[in-house]
């Protein structure tokens, strides 16, 4: 299997954000990275949308 076509810097924010090595996230089969992103895009759209949820759970 040949490694994603991304670049570095990419795979590095997506090694940050999904909390896993980079050479993982260069080795992931393209289905799972991407079902992986759009997780995090629907994290990333609730968090914007309810703000104030996440302030009382501190």
């Amino acid at each position: 299997m040949r490694p994603l076509q991304i670049t570095a810097e990419t795979a590095q924010m997506l090694a940050k954000k999904l909390n896993v090595p980079i050479e993982h996230i260069m080795h992931m089969p393209r289905h799972i990275l991407l079902e992986k992103i759009a997780a995090l895009s629907e994290d990333d759209a609730q968090e914007q949308a309810n703000p104030n949820e996440k302030e009382a759970e501190k």
